[in-house]
């Protein structure tokens, strides 16, 4: 109520207020009162993300009635890593080309409802199997097994099997990743979770953190490896099932920007040597 409040300009009483009418209109019950505070009602969790995706679909549409002209803004989603390690640095060339073209950025794991969302296009790692999409292939990902240079000391690594007893790290959108990589070197494994996490960044700093081995892609970790917070567990880096693609719509025409994005992404990742 507070955070609302200061957001909004207005009294925390006022926000109460505001909810309360709403709950009458509606007549349910969006929060519950207690003692330490308010807490969403399984209704007003549902009702706050469906208004929250409606508000980001309408700040969008706002963004592009102000502009000269809706070409000139294009809406790409993005992925996490991806985005701020590799995307980034590179993107200011991009826009150097294309003098007047304005990209908003989303960042998205899974699924993107283009309509829904007003997106343009999106990154996408995995398979090509979204409906009612095209697929551009960028590239192929290779993973390794990474750790802490002292989880190492204290865990040698001599053989793939050794990792079997060892504290996996895993990401909760590849489940399967740590079975794929020890059947490609032969390895028997029985299934075994270990501690799950929903982003690359988070994996990277448990494994910093000497909280066990992850498997990542080679490409976004190059300046942990250079620097020695991280080192290969085991030098047996293997081609991972999941593959890049510049994903848009294929139910309306596309973006006028569309085609330019996606041959320079081509372009650099080839220029990276990731093709």
């Amino acid at each position: 109520m507070s955070a609302a409040a200061a957001a909004l300009n207005l009294t925390p009483g006022a926000i109460s207020r505001h909810v309360a009418l709403l709950e009458e209109q509606l007549g349910v019950a969006l929060i519950n009162r207690t003692n330490r505070g308010v807490e969403l009602t399984d209704k007003g969790r549902r009702y706050a993300e469906g208004a929250d995706a409606l508000l980001r679909s309408l700040r969008l549409l706002s963004l592009e009635a102000m502009s000269d002209n809706a070409s000139a803004v294009f809406g790409l989603a993005i992925l996490p890593t991806f985005g701020t390690r590799w995307l980034m640095p590179r993107m200011p060339a991009f826009l150097k080309q294309n003098p007047g073209l304005t990209v908003n950025f989303a960042t998205r794991i899974g699924r993107v409802d283009f309509d829904q969302e007003r997106l343009d296009a999106a990154i996408h790692v995995g398979k090509p199997d979204w409906p009612d999409s095209h697929f551009r292939f960028l590239m192929r990902e290779h993973v390794v097994p990474v750790c802490s240079p002292q989880f190492l000391k204290e865990n040698p690594v001599r053989t793939p099997e050794a990792l079997i007893s060892m504290p996996l790290l895993e990401m909760a959108s590849r489940p399967e990743a740590w079975q794929h990589w020890f059947s490609t070197l032969g390895v028997k494994r029985s299934h075994r979770e270990g501690m799950r996490f929903e982003q690359f960044m988070h994996v990277s700093q448990a494994c910093i953190a000497g909280l066990g081995v992850a498997l990542m892609p080679l490409f976004l970790i190059q300046a942990e490896l250079q620097e020695g917070t991280l080192v290969k567990a085991i030098d047996r880096a293997i081609e991972s099932r999941s593959s890049y693609y510049f994903v848009t719509p294929a139910n309306r025409q596309p973006h006028p920007a569309a085609a330019r994005l996606s041959d320079w992404l081509a372009s650099e990742i080839e220029a990276a040597g990731l093709a």
